[in-house]
This record gives C-alpha cells, structure tokens and sequence, in this order.
C-alpha cells in the first residue's frame, strides 16, 4: 500500500490517541472499558448509543480504535487487490463514532475521499473531530443509526462493528440504504458466530441489491460453510502503545483482532481465485492452507510441498486472510 505519509496510519493514529487520551485516570478508563467489553461481546441489541460521554468514549477509543482501524485496514486491502483500479472519492461512515473506519479509508487511497462519519452520539463525533483534525478531512455528523436512516450518493459506504448494536430490522434496512446509495459496501463486524451471521445475512442483503462481493470471497454465491458448523473470520495484528496496554491491562506489544467482513460492488471486479481462510500449517516439507474457491469446489485443503518451488516459498510466506494462489 502506497499511502501518502500526509494521510492517516496507524502510527499516526497511536500518536493522536496518546495525546489526547494520556491524561485519562487509570481506575476511569477501567471501569469504562469494563462495562464497553459486556457491551461489545453481549448479544443484546440496543437502541440507544454504548458510548454516553467523554470518559466513555475515550476509554473506546483507547481500547477499540487501533483494533477496528487494522481490521478495517485488512478489509480495504481485500477490496483494493479485486478493484485496483476504483478509487473512491466520496465516503460515508455509518455508526463511524470516533472515526477508526475512516482512518483506514483515509490511509487507503492516495488521494483521500470526502467523508462524512455518521453517528448518534455526540461525545464520539467530537472526539472523533479531534483525533482527525490535521490528518484528513472530514464532516461529523449526528444521525441516528436505525430503518430511518436515510443517506445520499456517495462512492463508498464503510458499517463497521454497528450491526449488533441494532435490532435485526434496522440492520436490514441500514445495510439495504447503504446498497442503495453506494457503489462500494464494506461491512466489518466482531470474528465470532454471531458476528459471522451478521456478515452473511448482510452479504446476501447485498447480492440480492445486485452488488457483487469483492472479498473475502471468491464468489457470490452460497457460503460452503454449513451453519452452526464453523465461521468465516480472520485476524489483524494491532500493535499496542503503553496507552493501549494500560487501558487494556495486557503486557504484549501487540495482540490480534479477530473479524468478519464482506465487501461488495456495483461494478467489476476480479475477486481471489481462492482465500487462505486458517493460520496456514508449516511443516517439515511442506505448507497446509485451508482454502475457500470457486462456488463449485467450496472448501478445500491444499497442500504445498517443496518440489512446488516458488509455489512453496509463497505458502510459507502465506497469510490468514490471503488471495491464493499469488499472482
């Protein structure tokens, strides 16, 4: 990725949370955090916003950006290798709080799109304003996040980790106005079950808008998963600042951020042959990937020995999340 060094990263993002959010007392940020995680791994819908103000939100910020940003970030390389031609110059961030979807929209392109992030707490869309001032532009609106919700035409359409906050009938309609509205859809939610049926019913809520999916999979069709079996999810590295590691109580310099995703087009695209979709197992010999292909082979299992030659090394350069084979 060729981003230009004025635009938003994720080092730029560490910097911008350290100096806003340093001061943030440790047994506040805790207690915050604490009641966010029920939040965030509860499977209760809300109608009102998690975050209800400053200490809230920036406890979030703290302990939910850098992963949402990188998962995000992943989602968006994805769809840049199937459309590497498509720049978008518009973009709109449902439920984008304090922005982590539209640091990684604003780090993916060159040229950065005209965003407006939507959200119906005030105290994210402020911080949210704070964070971005002198990184990328954008315009920070108050909307609530529900079937009302009613959006103009725009290039891209980011809904990252919102979907469970909804009940199942504004999920419908708010994933429906975004296929309405966009040439893009890129929709991120938590790597769990629940997060996963979120992303397929969201996915076949596009296909049937006729969008075509861009990644992660290869088609549009059924997903070969059988439910209830297994789940589609992948894994982002989140390098974690001293900040980061305070508010989380964690010791290590980095963790992973399990997600499920799904983007999707009105346009063409050339989605990957088949994706890598486990942590690829290296042997003495020999490479195993857990792939995802075509609509007529489903799942498969590959196995990658050194008499394959460059093919091996790529194997063993391979990634969970990865188009497969390499170009």
């Amino acid at each position: 990725m060729n981003a230009s060094p004025s635009l938003a990263s994720g080092d730029t993002l560490r910097v911008a949370l350290a100096g806003l959010l340093g001061g943030l007392p440790p047994r506040q940020a805790a207690q915050a955090v604490d009641r966010l995680i029920a939040s965030y791994r509860g499977t209760t819908p809300t109608d009102a916003p998690v975050l209800r103000d400053r200490s809230d939100v920036a406890a979030y910020a703290a302990y939910r950006m850098p992963a949402t940003f990188e998962a995000v970030r992943a989602a968006l390389d994805a769809l840049r290798d199937a459309a590497p031609a498509w720049e978008p110059t518009t973009h709109t961030d449902i439920g984008g709080g304090t922005g982590a979807a539209s640091w990684a929209v604003a780090e993916a392109w060159d040229n950065s799109p005209r965003t407006t992030v939507l959200d119906w707490a005030a105290p994210a869309l402020a911080l949210g304003r704070e964070l971005a001032a002198g990184v990328f532009e954008a315009e920070w609106r108050r909307a609530r996040i529900s079937g009302a919700l009613k959006l103009d035409e725009t290039d891209l359409v980011t809904v990252s980790y919102v979907l469970k906050e909804l009940t199942e009938a504004d999920r419908r309609a708010v994933v429906a106005e975004a296929a309405r509205v966009a040439q893009t859809v890129v929709i991120v939610e938590p790597g769990t079950p629940d997060g996963y049926e979120r992303i397929i019913a969201a996915r076949t809520l596009l296909v049937e808008a006729g969008l075509t999916v861009a990644a992660p999979c290869p088609h549009s069709g059924a997903c070969p998963i059988e439910p209830g079996a297994d789940w589609c999810h992948f894994a982002a590295r989140v390098s974690r600042s001293s900040l980061h590691r305070q508010v989380k109580g964690g010791s290590l310099p980095y963790e992973d951020e399990k997600f499920s995703y799904v983007a999707a087009t009105r346009f063409p695209v050339t989605p990957a042959v088949s994706r890598v979709t486990r942590k690829p197992q290296i042997r003495k010999g020999q490479v195993l990937l857990e792939l995802c292909g075509a609509e007529e082979t489903g799942l498969t299992r590959e196995t990658v020995t050194k008499r394959h030659g460059a093919l091996y090394k790529a194997a063993r350069d391979a990634e969970w999340g990865d188009a497969w084979p390499p170009e």
